[in-house]
């Protein structure tokens, strides 16, 4: 019955690691007004949402007022690496429409205002 349990569990386990959306995991951002962070991808509410885990200056690392909160914010896989949803910028406090690009270790982050108009990328490699 034990073995049972642990083969069930690892199934569960297994099964868990396979439906992982290949964007999870955490990601430094490029530097923005002289910071930058690292931000945990995951799932969230069968979205995917990005939030700040670490933030570094030219100091180091600090404890920014921004830890914990969400800057990838409802995304939605499109297909071929690409995503769509809401990108907060913290420098600024502002919310964009957002996308995102997978490729490899490289994520290609936009926003966009104004209805696309006024736009502003960032390209974030993956640590983990």
């Amino acid at each position: 019955m034990k073995s049972l349990k642990l083969v069930l569990a690892g199934l569960a386990l297994s099964a868990g690691a396979a439906l992982a959306d290949p964007v999870h995991g955490v990601w430094k951002t490029e530097v923005d007004d002289g910071a930058y962070a690292h931000v945990t991808i995951a799932s969230c509410g069968g979205k995917i949402c990005g939030t700040i885990s670490r933030t570094f200056d030219s100091g180091g690392e600090y404890q920014s007022k921004n830890l914990g909160k969400q800057i990838i914010r409802g995304m939605v896989p499109q297909g071929g690496g690409k995503y769509a949803g809401q990108v907060w910028r913290p420098s600024n406090n502002k919310l964009y429409k957002g996308k995102l690009n997978l490729s490899g270790n490289s994520l290609k982050m936009s926003g966009c205002v104004a209805g696309g108009l006024l736009c502003s990328s960032q390209t974030w490699q993956r640590i983990q």
